[in-house]
């Protein structure tokens, strides 16, 4: 709307001090020439922006001019807590209301204050997607979003590993892990119990209309906590038994992560080539072989024996398939 941005300019002015159109129309998303025409209108409404001409030239508040129209909405003041995160608050169907909370926060501060906030801002970035991996597709995260804001049942298709499943869902919370959504959600079925749901499988969501009752004593990052480490301990499900060369030991922790790191660091002395001995924790065979295949010949697996036999026979089939003449 074309009052929020007029309010959104007057409030940039005021935070920021002088400012170049182009300046101003990147930070609105708008066009150079709707920036001269909200700066008219500015004017015409009697704030008094001054514009100065030449290369140091832009637009500004005269000395002294203050509006006070810096408080808060509501829906303003719940998107502060994606201050942080520009992307997930896009993504929530929050940014522009974020940007405008934070233009509110800024023309309130003293000038000392707003200063070392522009500063911070300019200097930290939080990036929440992993590297090398395409954000999932979420077109359901808005209602989903604003089921768990008004506490509203869903009703939802969901495509799990066991295939399509239709369910009545309390959400009770979103969380962002790793650039992916999750919805924390209570099954409205026959043993109502709390489980996460990746938002991007989602077939179709439906707001009931029914508003629910949160479970007494629930909090969103305790129980994730709690959850993440109940996935964590059933993750793993043996040791690997590796022999790495110097190279293998640099990849480890690379390609492993926790697993990798805390493998080297309980590895044995190196033999004369460098080589040492570790125990790794692994996931289930089929996962494993796949992964410490990215070893390539810098790792061999020593034990236990059905994990190197596991190995041994998809290197085979490998060799065998290029063996052969396309």
């Amino acid at each position: 709307m074309r009052a929020d941005r007029l309010l959104s300019l007057l409030l940039l002015l005021q935070s920021r001090g002088r400012m170049t159109a182009p300046q101003l129309a990147e930070a609105l998303e708008v066009s150079v020439r709707t920036v001269y025409r909200d700066v008219e209108a500015l004017g015409a409404a009697g704030v008094p922006v001054r514009a100065g001409r030449g290369p140091d030239g832009g637009y500004e508040l005269m000395a002294g001019y203050r509006t006070r129209l810096t408080g808060l909405t509501r829906a303003e003041a719940q998107s502060l807590f994606l201050a942080g995160a520009p992307g997930p608050a896009h993504d929530l169907g929050l940014g522009a209301v974020l940007a405008t909370a934070r233009l509110k926060l800024q023309a309130a501060l003293p000038a000392e204050l707003a200063v070392r906030a522009r500063v911070l801002e300019d200097r930290f970035h939080l990036d929440a997607p992993a590297w090398f991996r395409e954000a999932d597709p979420v077109p359901y995260l808005s209602e989903v979003s604003h089921a768990v804001w008004e506490q509203r049942k869903l009703a939802v298709d969901y495509r799990s590993w066991k295939g399509e499943v239709r369910r009545v869902l309390d959400p009770l919370g979103l969380v962002l892990k790793g650039g992916i959504w999750y919805l924390v959600a209570r099954s409205r079925g026959s043993d109502a119990a709390v489980r996460t749901y990746r938002v991007s499988r989602f077939l179709s969501v439906r707001d009931t209309g029914e508003g629910f009752e949160r479970p007494a004593g629930f909090a969103l990052a305790a129980h994730w906590q709690e959850s993440s480490r109940r996935m964590e301990a059933k993750r793993y499900q043996g040791v690997a038994e590796l022999r790495l060369s110097p190279t293998g030991q640099r990849l480890l922790p690379a390609l492993f992560g926790a697993a990798g790191t805390e493998a080297l660091a309980g590895a044995g002395e190196a033999d004369a080539e460098g080589w040492v001995r570790a125990e790794m924790r692994v996931e289930s065979s089929s996962v494993a072989v796949s992964d410490l295949l990215r070893l390539r010949d810098d790792a061999e697996v020593l034990g236990p024996p059905e994990l190197r036999t596991a190995l041994a026979g998809t290197v085979a089939a490998l060799a065998a398939c290029y063996a052969a003449a396309p």
